[in-house]
């Protein structure tokens, strides 16, 4: 069983900055981060896939950039320029099927998620 544990949510201001970490990142997996506003449905905001690229949410192209270090076992979500509308749970998730397109658009590729950790950006 795979456990991920996210950390680094806060409340920020407009303009602030935040980096989530996700612990227990895998080579062998591809990983993504999601996140789910009070009210919304779950949105794909960035994906890494076992080669390293990456694809992001047009709302965080430019402001967020996903990165991963297999030697410490960890996911980042380095997010910039943070805007109120980018308020939410935020949670990592990791899955080895075979990747398609669009997978920030297909949540049941993920084996694995996190618990989630809180991001609040005030105005």
């Amino acid at each position: 069983q795979v456990q991920l544990v996210e950390s680094g949510g806060g409340s920020v201001q407009t303009g602030g900055s935040l980096r989530l970490s996700c612990a227990r990142s895998m080579s062998r997996y591809y990983m993504a981060w999601f996140r789910q506003a009070p009210g919304k449905e779950r949105e794909g905001v960035a994906f890494i896939g076992r080669d390293g690229s990456t694809t992001y949410a047009d709302s965080v192209k430019g402001r967020f950039t996903i990165s991963k270090d297999n030697a410490k076992n960890t996911l980042y979500l380095q997010m910039n320029s943070l805007k109120p509308e980018d308020t939410a749970m935020y949670y990592c998730a990791a899955g080895n099927a075979w990747v398609v397109p669009d997978m920030l658009s297909r949540p049941a590729l993920y084996n694995y998620w996190g618990q989630g950790t809180q991001v609040t950006v005030s105005s």
